[in-house]
């Protein structure tokens, strides 16, 4: 039997979340990615295939650049604002394999408080 790696089973597991999570113009889909260095997130309408808001650790507008909680919930607070100003208010959440604890939690948290409803 050969052993799976994280990444792998990461990988396997978001594939079985996007068959059922799926974003439209209505409700688009906030996606989630991190890495060791940065986070990332998106609204996208899979629908037009269209990225309607982003935001990362990469911004100018997030004052550190780290992959941490704290800088999470800025990036949540900041796509939050850029996709109320896409006129987008409701999104379906995808964290993209990663358990839903930590980055993760922090980022839907402080995307809720910010106005999004998921």
């Amino acid at each position: 039997m050969s052993q799976l790696n994280r990444k792998e089973v990461r990988r396997r597991i978001h594939k079985r979340i996007r068959r059922k999570v799926a974003g439209t113009a209505e409700k688009p889909r906030l996606a989630v990615h991190y890495s060791n260095q940065h986070i990332y997130a998106q609204v996208i309408d899979d629908e037009s295939g269209k990225t309607l808001a982003q935001a990362s650790t990469l911004d100018k507008s997030v004052e550190k650049s780290a992959s941490n909680v704290a800088c999470a919930s800025s990036v949540g607070q900041l796509v939050a604002e850029r996709a109320k100003a896409a006129n987008v208010s409701a999104v379906v959440f995808d964290r993209g394999g990663h358990l839903y604890h930590g980055k993760i939690k922090a980022l839907a948290e402080a995307a809720r408080e910010a106005g999004l409803n998921f």
